[in-house]
């Protein structure tokens, strides 16, 4: 299954013999969840739901937005509604005899009460004709969109891995300059723990504690659960689906690792300050996928 991005672009044409042309337009940006908007002309109140519930069983995640737009063409005639724009009037004039007001009525106020204006739309007037046709073509206005999201998706799980070979790079660096650190870490305690206590401080309880500290200061566990989690990460991208959720996690659990890793670390001197830039560079990587990973459904 391929990795979809939650952005995309689709479109057709929805045809009704003698009437106007429509267009039919999906929309798609990243949200949490699935959040559909209709923009449909009035009348199609079943319609939308209908195509609601193709939607919800299509797509997972994603701000959705379909568009059913009518062509007006240039045949069609704009008038108004007499009734309504003549009560408006009368309204007025009531009130400036009421209250002594000299003024004109503003007809332009009056046009752009609703439905002041009527068209003779002849694109709405067959509209179980015009629903039936957007029932036809939904199915393949999904499938484009579902191609576009794929494609995009594609482009994502390429930077994506990008990302985890630099991570990889880091932390393989890490655990090569791990060795050295520790008995870095180890020599400097034993000197300045010697320092402190003086030459009748039992030798053998001193390195005790030295090897209690250093334990506490090993980061071999946090890179071990850096490299699974990176294992992990790679898994969900070439499986695909509905991975969004569970990579923004993974993201989450690698940088406390590398928090972990850098506070452990950050005392060290010498080739510990590698370590530290190494950990900082891996935090950059993590901070840039998940900008990434909100745009996977």
């Amino acid at each position: 299954m391929p990795l979809y991005s939650m952005t995309g672009f689709a479109q057709v044409q929805v045809r009704v013999q003698g009437q106007p042309g429509c267009t039919l337009s999906l929309k798609s940006v990243n949200h949490r969840f699935l959040d559909l908007q209709f923009r449909l002309p009035s009348g199609l109140d079943a319609l939308e739901m209908e195509l609601r519930k193709t939607l919800k069983e299509a797509l997972l995640r994603g701000h959705v937005e379909l568009t059913l737009s009518i062509e007006r063409g240039t045949q069609q005639r704009t008038g108004y509604n007499r009734e309504l724009v003549a009560t408006y009037l009368a309204a007025f004039r009531d009130a400036q005899s009421e209250h002594g007001y000299e003024g004109q009525p503003d007809l332009n106020a009056a046009l752009r009460l609703p439905d002041a204006l009527q068209s003779d739309n002849r694109g709405e007037d067959d509209l179980p004709t015009l629903a039936a046709s957007v029932r036809e073509q939904i199915g393949p206005l999904i499938d484009q969109l579902k191609v576009m999201r794929a494609r995009e998706g594609e482009s994502l799980a390429a930077i994506l891995h990008g990302t985890l070979d630099r991570l990889a790079e880091a932390t393989n660096g890490v655990a090569t300059l791990r060795p050295e650190i520790e008995q870095r870490y180890q020599e400097r305690l034993v000197q300045r723990l010697s320092a402190a206590v003086g030459p009748e401080f039992n030798q053998q309880r001193l390195l005790e504690e030295v090897a209690v500290l250093v334990e506490r200061s090993d980061v071999s566990e946090e890179l071990a659960r850096m490299a699974a989690h990176i294992g992990h990460f790679r898994e969900l991208l070439n499986s695909g689906g509905e991975a969004g959720k569970k990579l923004d996690f993974l993201l989450q659990e690698m940088n406390r690792e590398a928090n972990t890793l850098l506070s452990k670390t950050g005392s060290v001197s010498g080739k510990g300050t590698r370590i530290t830039e190494l950990g900082l560079a891996m935090k950059a990587e993590i901070e840039k996928a998940r900008e990434q990973v909100q745009n996977v459904e």
